[in-house]
């Protein structure tokens, strides 16, 4: 992987500073927020799976039988925790170091490319998503998860004031929307779903 950018650099000290600790903060988001969005991503994965940004491995427990499964991640300290976890459930991946906007696999190799809770701090996620597309076959399937700016003001409000912090400090966005990003890649939405007043999106596109 070729030396990282500032903005990459600020990102990955961050996930690598929270590594040892992220699963016990994002369990209560897991069960308020995003509850059931991992289990919906996983339900529609097919063939070879490509996730990108895996982090600590949490969608691992959810995939189905008979996917190959293949996953990048950017935090060396996130990744180690990715692959105790697949060694604990007997899941059989390919997990590896890399960057989501510059992704060291071939054109057309995965049938399914995953994102879940990470395009919110990818520096340029507009490269990210090209990058998935690129290395989907034709028809093949890309499934987000990922909060984004929510259609209730005072909300929206709150997360503006909340980002002026967490961009500073790990480049994490609380109003991005990925969609307009998909479908300006040229994607076809299939499914799209947007919950908890609008700051959780779950996305279904087809290349």
């Amino acid at each position: 992987m070729t030396a990282p950018d500032d903005e990459t650099a600020k990102v990955l000290r961050a996930w690598n500073t929270q590594a040892a600790v992220y699963d016990r903060q994002i369990a209560f988001f897991e069960r308020i927020w995003f509850g059931g969005g991992r289990e919906w991503l996983a339900a529609r994965a097919r063939g070879r799976v490509l996730e990108v940004a895996i982090g600590t491995g949490l969608n691992l427990r959810h995939y189905p039988d008979g996917v190959t499964l293949t996953g990048v991640e950017l935090s060396p300290a996130m990744l180690a925790i990715a692959r105790r976890r697949a060694a604990d459930l007997g899941v059989d991946a390919d997990l590896r170091e890399g960057n989501a906007e510059a992704l060291s696999l071939p054109d057309e190799s995965f049938d399914t490319v995953v994102c879940a809770l990470s395009l919110c701090g990818i520096p340029r996620p507009a490269a990210a998503i090209a990058e998935m597309r690129r290395v989907l076959v034709p028809g093949g399937r890309l499934l987000l998860l990922d909060h984004i700016g929510s259609t209730w003001p005072p909300v929206r409000a709150a997360q503006w004031l909340l980002e002026r912090v967490t961009i500073r400090t790990a480049g994490e966005h609380f109003t991005r929307r990925q969609l307009p990003l998909v479908t300006a890649a040229g994607f076809e939405i299939v499914e799209r779903e947007r919950r908890k007043a609008g700051t959780v999106e779950r996305i279904h596109a087809r290349k």
